[in-house]
């Protein structure tokens, strides 16, 4: 399993500040200092998640983690910035971050945040029973509970399969949208909750006493069985 964190940065003494944290902690690092070599660096590699500075020369933050979560969908990024505002740390979440923290930090506390994030979205396909709680049948098109067909429909499907393939990963409706409708059709919000609510219907009649879809108030929705 690849343990390399990205660490896109433009001030040194704070990535290798944080970088020998992170050594320590056992990981291997990576460093950029400019917006514009994360795409290029990406497509020839994987890491385990990037440390994301929000204000970077070149391409910012904003924008590298919206074009990061369309590309690599499922890989994890905290962002890191001194701009604390609410504003910001909502739109960060709705870009696809999956955790934030805000400058001066410890970077004690960052190596905690990247095991968390890390540990929150290892795949558990295994609830207390020992029983996977949703197998997805992607040739055919279904979701299975304990060997019964969820009858989901197509729309669906693709909500529940982009959600499982990043367990605990918050995906704003727009995100959603993105996957749902590829012919890029004008759809409200309403729609994806309306589909969602449809999606946790199906799914409580075969877990009862189990909330697998979580909804983020003002964000979105994440795939989570064992929260």
């Amino acid at each position: 399993m690849n343990d390399t964190i990205l660490i896109v940065e433009d001030e040194p003494k704070i990535a290798r500040l944080v970088a020998d944290y992170l050594q320590q902690g056992g990981y291997a690092t990576h460093h950029l200092a400019h917006g514009d070599e994360v795409m290029p660096w990406l497509a020839h590699h994987a890491p385990a998640l990037i440390l994301l500075d929000l204000m970077l020369p070149g391409t910012d933050g904003l924008t590298l983690c919206r074009h990061i979560n369309d590309a690599h969908s499922s890989l994890p990024v905290i962002m890191l910035t001194a701009r604390v505002e609410e504003i910001d740390r909502l739109l960060g979440l709705e870009l696809g971050a999956d955790d934030y923290i805000c400058k001066p930090f410890s970077p004690r506390e960052v190596v905690a945040r990247v095991k968390a994030v890390l540990r929150r979205l290892e795949p558990r396909h295994e609830n207390a029973t020992g029983a996977p709680p949703l197998h997805l049948d992607e040739d055919g098109w279904r979701a299975l509970a304990q060997g019964h067909d969820l009858g989901l429909t197509a729309v669906e499907f693709q909500l529940l399969k982009v959600m499982m393939r990043a367990p605990g990963r918050i995906f704003s409706r727009d995100q959603l949208m993105d996957h749902m409708y590829r012919d890029h059709r004008i759809v409200s919000e309403r729609t994806v909750d309306s589909h969602v609510k449809k999606l946790r219907r199906k799914i409580a009649d075969a877990y009862p006493e189990r909330d697998i879809i979580h909804s983020v108030y003002s964000v979105g929705y994440k795939y989570q069985p064992n929260a």
